[in-house]
């Protein structure tokens, strides 16, 4: 298996060999149906074992959800535009890569009523391996109070569960291949309102000719005329077979605390997985990471035999936190574990403001967050993965808090 487990290294200059438009709402471009392989491009020196496509969904909730699927040869991956951009599902190394959720199939965003339920209406179409919460806010929803230099209350504005941007759409979507063998996605999305601001989100999902690997490179930009506050957490879900009874989650981290009182209940155990259990009651792991020598964090999901792991790496300037979800209930409910690489944790933005955590944008700036995804199937493999975590590890020891650290639980 060819691996590939860097974020992406942008010193590199490479040639771009095709530049195709799939999607392009200005000049009324959608190319459904449209197959990028080796036949249709004459790239004959990467190989038959490649392709992109997009297609578009018809009935039920689906109804008009865009799919790019990109095979490498080595990985087949499913993006969303419709859906922010979002990472369906993929098959890596003929493993399959992502989770059962009872929401089976992507769901268009016009069915999803963010308000419903109290404010987590945003999980009605929730199933994607990698969903991004943000741009201008994520977290539990509730009423987010700004108050000025002097204490006065300048805004409230309910805030609903995880941000806008899982149920926004991209408008311009391209492909890339470039004489490297990489192959890129590209898609753009607004989320923007009248006197509500315009953040722009560039994301690039980029991997390589028979890569094990996948990268995300997300650029968000102000472009207001005002300044503007951003917040990102990417939700990457995993089921099994990484999941089950006995997978272990390794992260070097120098503390790691619960978020509430459910969590601090397992929290010698908090990097352990149950098997599916009716009724559990989902927890969460608040962790500070400790970055290796290029500035990435790096946490591991091992299967429980040791033969396969997930691992996820992630640019700790921009993701500085990391939060791991543990949601091992019933399969039939969505078994399934979050590894949360964040700008921020998941609380009410008025807390993550009061502690300094949220990104503050002036006009034109622009924030730029990386992070990659790579599959290891065979036991050497994992081991060796295991073992780049323990060597980050010994640079401190780990602080286990048994209760939510207040800096990081509202």
């Amino acid at each position: 298996m060819a691996t590939s487990s860097t974020l992406i290294n942008t010193t590199l200059i490479n040639t771009t060999l095709i530049n195709t438009t799939l999607i392009n709402t200005a000049d009324g471009i959608h190319q459904d149906g449209l197959l990028l392989d080796h036949q249709s491009t004459k790239l004959d020196q990467f190989g038959d074992q490649w392709s992109v496509g997009l297609r578009r969904l018809r009935g039920g909730l689906s109804d008009g959800v865009d799919v790019v699927w990109l095979d490498n040869g080595c990985s087949r991956i499913a993006v969303l535009p419709t859906r922010g951009m979002g990472v369906w599902k993929a098959e890596v190394a003929d493993l399959p890569l992502g989770w059962k959720s009872p929401v089976e199939r992507p769901v268009h965003p016009a069915f999803v009523d963010p308000m419903r339920r109290g404010g987590i209406g945003w999980l009605d179409g929730f199933n994607e391996l990698v969903c991004r919460c943000g741009l201008g806010w994520h977290g539990a929803p509730g009423t987010d109070i700004v108050k000025d230099d002097a204490g006065n209350v300048v805004s409230e504005q309910f805030l609903s569960l995880h941000g806008r941007i899982a149920n926004l759409a991209a408008h311009d979507v391209r492909v890339e291949i470039d004489d490297d063998g990489a192959i890129s996605v590209i898609g753009v999305i607004d989320e923007a309102s009248v006197f509500g601001g315009k953040l722009r989100l560039t994301s690039t999902l980029r991997t390589h000719i028979g890569s094990n690997t996948f990268e995300i490179i997300d650029g968000v930009q102000n472009l207001s005329s005002a300044a503007a506050e951003v917040e990102m957490l990417y939700h990457c879900n995993i089921g099994r077979p990484f999941l089950g009874e006995g997978a272990a989650v390794h992260t070097a981290a120098e503390e790691v605390a619960p978020r509430d009182s459910r969590a601090a209940e397992d929290v010698d155990s908090w990097a352990t997985y149950r098997g599916p259990e009716a009724g559990y009651a989902e927890q969460v792991y608040f962790t500070k990471p400790i970055s290796d020598d290029d500035g990435r964090g790096l946490a591991v999901l091992k299967s429980p035999t040791g033969s396969e792991a997930v691992s996820v790496r992630f640019d700790t300037n921009t993701l500085p936190w990391l939060a791991v979800w543990k949601n091992t209930q019933a399969e039939e409910d969505g078994y399934c574990t979050g590894i949360e690489p964040a700008s921020s944790f998941p609380n009410l933005k008025t807390f993550e403001r009061s502690k300094g955590r949220v990104i503050n944008l002036d006009s034109q700036a622009d924030v730029t967050f990386r992070l990659a995804i790579s599959v290891a199937n065979d036991a050497d493999d994992v081991a060796k993965l295991v073992q780049e975590v323990d060597t980050l590890q010994q640079r401190q020891p780990v602080s286990l808090s048994r209760e939510p650290n207040p800096d990081w639980s509202a």
